[in-house]
């Protein structure tokens, strides 16, 4: 039992970073107070153990039954930035509710959807989601936007101070303790800020030591279009993703997976979305990082994973314990950030690695759907004199970089003129 409590508990340090970092950003983004972020971080700890423990205990409906950990995708932190600032915070809400009832519906197709979806897609829309949040890590180095300091010789050195530390960790450590250098990197960020006296502890000492939650903590959901177009997206891209954790996990456990497998795991994580909007968390997806754990321990235990679920649930009922959370220190964050977009770059430049010399029609998706999405970030008033029904694609960067490659794929890779095309390479080299 001790030993299955250990392993159990290397997984939840292991995504814990991922985890407090999307609440974080996206509470201190929406300006939210003390006791509010704490709520967010805490609900958020404990719906990250509901949505695991909903994939792993595997049943007629729902859960996929393999060791796989979920937590909050950093796919939608940009795009619930964008929302919460044009909307306010309960259109995000309204649109993650839509989407998880969309991901319920879609689950026994999205199989046959996939094909929408291929890496020179979901690679594109990741390095897209990717580079829109780089602003924000660098707003926060500097102490946050706004901030009277901001910029200050203390801010950045606490910044490049956190990069530092989590980047030499990163290259001189192995195993475990790579996998957990940003969280150890935000510990030790922390206790510099606080020999320097920019942390304030007063969040810890108000927080009780256990609450309930609260359904629509943060208000009645309000649904906006454009919102709920951009959250469906966040989820069909992390639908994919979880997808290749699902074959990887299954090859490791040497489970062979079947349609219906696939369609029971889609389900659990569109119920896991479902549940994160009503309690005011946020999407859920499928971790790699904890993938790469298990290839490290060589331990595969679905109940090693149930454990870290009950362990995150019970910590989500723990205020506190969410409270220390957030006092780390803008700056901190700041350079945190910055390491965890970039892998998120990193990641979608990977996926995009095999399949950008394919075709020159690759290269072309990749092009124009990077730089429609980064010009109407850029310039989000391109397109306002458009119709209103139009701007739902046009308004937000992330959604109009993620149609200009879901359609550009269609052309370059699906249209029949492409199918003509091979037919007649393939007679000719005949």
């Amino acid at each position: 039992m001790m030993k299955t409590a250990a392993l159990s508990f290397q997984h939840l340090l292991a995504m814990y970073a991922g985890a407090i970092l999307v609440p974080l950003i996206v509470g201190e983004a929406l300006g939210l107070s003390s006791e509010q972020l704490t709520y967010l971080v805490a609900i958020d700890i404990l719906m990250c153990g509901v949505a695991t423990i909903l994939q792993v205990v595997r049943n007629r409906y729902f859960g996929i039954g393999l060791p796989v950990v979920l937590g909050c995708t950093f796919t939608a932190v940009g795009p619930m930035i964008a929302i919460g600032g044009e909307f306010g915070i309960t259109a995000i809400y309204g649109a993650i509710i839509v989407s998880g009832i969309f991901v319920l519906v879609i689950s026994r197709y999205f199989g046959k959807m996939v094909r929408f979806f291929p890496p020179i897609v979901t690679g594109t829309v990741v390095t897209i989601i990717g580079i829109t949040l780089i602003p924000v890590a660098i707003n926060n180095m500097g102490g946050g936007e706004g901030a009277p300091d901001f910029g200050s010789a203390a801010n950045l050195s606490l910044a490049f101070g956190t990069l530092l530390f989590i980047i030499l960790m990163y290259r001189f450590t192995k195993g475990f303790i790579r996998s957990v250098s940003i969280l150890i990197g935000l510990g030790v960020g922390t206790v510099a800020a606080a020999f320097m006296g920019k942390v304030d502890f007063a969040a810890v000492t108000e927080a009780s030591f256990f609450h309930m939650v609260h359904p629509l903590y943060f208000g009645t959901p309000t649904f906006e279009w454009s919102a709920i177009l951009t959250m469906i997206l966040v989820a069909m891209v992390s639908l994919v993703e979880s997808t290749g954790v699902y074959f990887a996990l299954g090859d490791m456990t040497e489970k062979e997976l079947k349609e219906e497998d696939l369609s029971n795991g889609y389900r659990a994580e569109g119920l896991a979305v479902l549940l994160g909007g009503i309690f005011n968390a946020f999407p859920y997806t499928a971790f790699s990082q904890n993938v790469g754990l298990m290839q490290l321990t060589g331990v595969k235990s679905v109940r090693v994973i149930f454990v870290t679920g009950v362990m995150l649930v019970t910590l989500g009922f723990i205020p506190k314990i969410a409270a220390v959370t957030t006092i780390i220190p803008t700056a901190v964050l700041g350079g945190a950030m910055v390491a965890m977009f970039g892998m998120v770059i990193s990641q979608g430049i990977k996926m995009l690695s095999g399949v950008i010399s394919e075709s020159p029609g690759n290269s072309m998706i990749v092009a124009c759907s990077v730089g429609m999405g980064m010009g109407v970030t850029a310039v989000p008033e391109l397109f306002a004199q458009f119709p209103s029904g139009v701007q739902i694609l046009t308004s937000n960067g992330i959604v109009a970089g993620s149609v200009t490659a879901i359609v550009l794929n269609i052309v370059f890779n699906m249209s029949p003129v492409k199918g003509a095309r091979s037919t007649v390479a393939h007679q000719e080299s005949a």
